[in-house]
């Protein structure tokens, strides 16, 4: 294997494990990645221990006192509860003293059940649930093989989250069955309480077929109209009574802070995503063999993060198309996914996201109310700060603003 001459014993990374590769137990119409048609078979093929092991005990050596795992599929429930067990069994064993660990899961939540429900809160698991909105709307996309809908699979696996009192979000798909129902979409969210949601936009793709264009099931201006009325909701008359993510992302950069969010950063996650056998790509819209950075079976860590193709493609996002460059409102997008930016046969021209326009709209639309909204979170966080670190008193312009935006005093609040 090729590897460059980056260092990288000390980068922080977070790992994606596609836990049973493409088997699923649902259907999705608009599913990008599993090809199984809700049919995973009798035999399940996860990950095998050895290659589990190996890359735990790699990942708790270089993990710096934080080590962040995610669990996906298909569908990753499919893998068994004694799989999960393991994990966290051989993530307590190799894990360095007062390491924090942190699993997420993203899920279909058909297949949970008590003891799953017991098993994530004992365990501290992060769960995403996929669900499109009311019944009616779910069930039109996110169907089984036999093609019934699975909306009453989802809350009864809801259901039992909330008796263990799992921390959970809602993950959901923003389609030509629901873009025009923003509204009735966050009353069904406010209504059912829950608190923290994610849009994220439909598009036919395969991750598998990276060289193959995209087909987008929404408009740019379908879905920039579904973002404003959905931010009128939110926003509550500057008292904001959920978390979207989209809106949180926004609001981060008005308080001076980095957003989470990959699409709003200036630059991809070092994350790394690995399919069930092992195989690496440094994005799961990237799984495809033309991006394989290598096998945690046979690699190591440092041998797959040197990678020249794992370069290449964190230089991607920061390439950014001419348009980008001068846009008012680059410092809320920095030019969007690379996956949505039509590239050229010149690997470093590209056009801008598909939903660039999209982008503007809602920016311009919230402008105006996420600066006075942005103001009072960074007033409020301030004075708590002031008080708790620094007994009243203002710091010197060039210490740590108290708003905790790790910038210095004279270049945030100052």
């Amino acid at each position: 294997m090729s590897t460059g001459c980056m260092t990288t014993a000390n980068r922080n990374i977070s790992v994606m494990w596609k836990t049973v590769s493409e088997a699923c137990n649902l259907a999705c119409e608009y599913c990008y990645y599993s090809t199984c048609g809700g049919k995973p078979g009798k035999k399940i093929n996860r990950i095998d221990s050895i290659v589990l092991e190996k890359f735990i005990k790699e990942y708790m050596e270089r993990s710096n006192g934080a080590a962040t795992f995610a669990w996906q599929g298909g569908e990753p429930l499919l893998a068994g509860l004694d799989f999960f067990e393991e994990v966290v069994m051989l993530q307590a064993k190799y894990a360095p003293k007062n390491t924090m660990i942190s699993n997420t899961l993203q899920t279909n939540g058909t297949l949970i059940n008590d003891k799953w429900a017991g098993f994530f809160k004992k365990y501290n698991f992060l769960i995403g649930v996929s669900l499109d909105g009311p019944s009616e709307i779910h069930d039109a996309k996110r169907v089984d093989s036999g093609g019934q809908g699975s909306f009453d699979r989802v809350m009864r696996g809801i259901d039992y989250l909330r008796k263990h009192q799992v921390d959970f979000n809602i993950l959901t798909v923003v389609h030509k069955g629901n873009v025009i129902k923003a509204t009735e979409m966050m009353r069904f969210f406010e209504a059912e309480e829950f608190h923290f949601v994610q849009f994220i936009p439909c598009m036919d793709f395969r991750s598998q077929e990276i060289n193959k264009p995209g087909v987008y099931d929404i408009t740019p201006k379908e879905y920039g109209d579904f973002l404003c009325e959905a931010f009128d909701y939110w926003y509550n008359n500057g008292e904001p009574r959920s978390s979207i993510r989209f809106f949180d992302e926004m609001l981060n950069v008005y308080v001076n802070r980095e957003p989470g969010l990959c699409i709003h950063r200036a630059a991809c996650p070092q994350t790394i995503i690995l399919e069930q056998n092992g195989d690496a790509f440094p994005c799961d819209f990237f799984i495809h063999p033309d991006w394989k950075i290598g096998n945690v079976g046979i690699h190591s860590i440092d041998e797959i993060l040197a990678h020249p193709l794992y370069d290449k493609f964190l230089r991607m996002k920061p390439n950014l198309p001419e348009p980008c460059t001068t846009c008012e409102w680059k410092k809320l997008c920095h030019g969007g996914c690379p996956r949505n930016r039509k590239w050229g046969p010149e690997p470093s021209i590209s056009e801008v996201d598909y939903f660039c326009s999209s982008y503007k709209q809602i920016y311009s639309y919230a402008d105006e109310r996420m600066k006075q909204l942005g103001d009072r979170v960074r007033a409020a966080l301030y004075e708590q700060n002031l008080a708790r670190f620094y007994n009243g008193k203002t710091p010197s312009r060039n210490a740590p603003c108290p708003c905790g935006s790790g910038k210095k005093l004279k270049q945030c609040c100052g």
